[in-house]
């Protein structure tokens, strides 16, 4: 008979489902890990960019996780970057590079990043970007009087880069110097007329004596002597005539190992029936910068093709909704009169500026 109530009571007493953790809230593009996430992904763009100048990161506009097991992740970026004034050739950190500033025509970069995190190492498995010049009008209503990008295969540009290297080569008791590319020029019309280049060099197996005998026998030095480095010059056309070329080498650097020379950022080798009077590739005729125009792909990342990075970060952005929502339906707490919610965890701060 007790066994039977004892029964009866246990029967009665009320039933608690237990209910379902809260997913964890998504990352936050300021907070740290995502932050850290961010500079493995430049210093990778970085590395693997082959011209113009090296980029630093302006804002995160966006980031994703998807789990993949314990300690496993698959990370999503969508990074804001800014042209800095450090060629890609510079041995000189990303940390002391000087971004560009607004008036001086700025280039952004839009990145997409996929990255994987395991037992706390990240790796970057695929990335896409492209940059662009700050439009004109923006640039002119902030500074009327500032001079803009022009085109590197402009005729004032070439003949003052060419000017520019003659005039240096001429001088120097040192290699002779060849033209890389020509990386950013500004032309000013007023009050007076003056062009601005910049334009990355190469030492040559010639000494500037030996040039004039045979330029065309003058080469590049080869891989385990070279020696690249980066001119300014500055002609003023009217009201009166100058030329001021100031140009450094930087010494002989040691690229990455899975970085061979053929790729060595900045360096270009001519092929046949191609004119290298300028340093500038077909596809570069006309254009204002060199767009950072990467896609690259780890080759010992498992999926690391341009297209399925495009179709994983869709997929994930649908994973993350769901997370932000089902998150939503665990928050209902009362808030107090005058709460105010934080801010949403992306878009990120901007360290620079906006264009």
């Amino acid at each position: 008979m007790k066994a039977l109530v004892a029964l009866i009571l246990l029967v009665q007493l009320p039933i608690h489902k237990a209910v379902p953790a809260a997913p964890p809230a998504p990352l936050g593009c300021d907070d740290p890990e995502s932050e850290a996430a961010a500079e493995v992904a430049v210093n990778y763009i970085n590395g693997h960019s082959h011209h113009g100048y090296k980029f630093a990161l302006n804002r995160i506009e966006d980031i994703r996780v998807v789990p993949q097991g314990p300690n496993n992740d698959i990370i999503f970026l969508e990074l804001d970057l800014l042209e800095t004034k450090c060629p890609i050739l510079s041995p000189t950190p990303l940390a002391n590079c000087t971004v560009r500033s607004f008036a001086e025509h700025a280039v952004e970069g839009d990145c997409d990043v996929k990255m994987q995190k395991v037992d706390g190492t990240l790796s970057v498995l695929a990335s896409k970007c492209h940059s662009h010049a700050d439009s004109r009008e923006d640039i002119l209503k902030v500074c009327p009087d500032c001079p803009l990008l022009a085109s590197l295969n402009n005729t004032e540009v070439l003949e003052t880069v060419s000017a520019a290297l003659n005039d240096y080569n001429s001088k120097t008791t040192d290699s002779y110097l060849r033209l890389l590319e020509i990386g950013r020029a500004k032309i000013q019309y007023h009050p007076g007329h003056v062009v601005v280049t910049e334009f990355a060099v190469g030492a040559t197996n010639c000494s500037a004596e030996e040039a004039k005998a045979n330029v065309g026998a003058c080469q590049l030095l080869p891989e385990d002597q070279s020696n690249f480095g980066f001119c300014t010059a500055v002609m003023v056309k009217s009201p009166s005539q100058d030329l001021q070329v100031d140009c450094q080498l930087y010494g002989h650097q040691v690229p990455a190992p899975d970085i061979p020379l053929l790729s060595w950022p900045g360096v270009t080798y001519a092929h046949p029936g191609q004119d290298t009077s300028a340093g500038l590739a077909p596809s570069a005729v006309g254009v204002t910068n060199h767009n950072l125009g990467l896609f690259h792909n780890n080759p010992v990342a498992s999926e690391s093709s341009s297209s399925e990075i495009l179709r994983s970060m869709l997929a994930a952005k649908s994973v993350a909704k769901r997370a932000v929502a089902e998150a939503a339906q665990h928050d209902k707490v009362p808030r107090p009169v005058g709460f105010v919610p934080p801010p949403p965890p992306c878009p990120g701060k901007i360290r620079y500026f906006d264009i």
